[in-house]
């Protein structure tokens, strides 16, 4: 996730998470981040398509999305949360603001932004 997100500068940089049906992340699946901005991101329609469809081939799912902010926090912004498509997933941030770049995770739901755990196995 972070090395996508490096790519990706002066933009976020984006992708998706894969995993299984329990919630452990096997997978990350980078894009381009089509709004090609430093400010927002936007996944790549055909990468979104081509993932959805390996999780089922797979018998995976798709638990959710990460993405940079260049230059703050690791923490959702107010468009973050407006466009947040699904309340089940997972929306993990990478700041690069400092060195070494943060990791968070958070579960948006309602608006409401509640942090998650993350464990690296």
């Amino acid at each position: 996730m972070v090395a996508t997100c490096v790519r990706a500068l002066p933009n976020e940089g984006c992708g998706l998470l894969l995993g299984t049906p329990e919630g452990v992340v096997t997978d990350v699946v980078p894009s381009a981040n089509v709004a090609d901005s430093a400010k927002i991101y936007e996944i790549d329609s055909r990468v979104l398509l081509r993932t959805f469809r390996r999780a089922d081939d797979e018998g995976l799912v798709v638990l959710g999305v990460f993405h940079s902010h260049t230059h703050s926090e690791a923490y959702p912004s107010p468009t973050d949360v407006a466009q947040a498509p699904d309340s089940g997933w997972h929306y993990v941030l990478v700041s690069l603001r400092d060195v070494p770049a943060v990791v968070r995770s958070f579960a948006i739901f309602d608006e409401t932004v509640t942090e998650e755990t993350v464990a690296v196995q």
